[in-house]
């Protein structure tokens, strides 16, 4: 039973992970398309780009990763060794 909540905890952390740097190639490809209409309408003066709303800070998508793992780290889920280890990813 302990390496079946072991294996769904990875599970979560690994979806977590990839939800977070989903977002943040999103990001970045929204960035870059920002940058490009910037340019496009220097080049073109009558050219208005669209506004865009700020995009969600990864800062809290690491945040909620990080409480998510020292939850699973309480249940006894994660090792320290696996805490760590995934600790020292979600940070980079």
């Amino acid at each position: 039973m302990p390496g079946l909540l072991r294996g769904i905890a990875r599970t979560a952390v690994v979806a977590g992970t990839a939800t977070a740097v989903s977002n943040r190639v999103s990001r970045r490809q929204g960035n870059r398309w920002a940058a490009k209409e910037q340019q496009q309408g220097k080049e073109d003066p009558g050219y208005e780009p669209e506004t865009t709303e700020p995009a969600d800070d990864s800062m809290s998508d690491k945040l909620a990763q990080l409480k998510q793992l020292g939850e699973l780290k309480e249940q006894g889920v994660l090792t320290d060794a696996e805490f760590e280890a995934q600790k020292q990813h979600i940070l980079g």
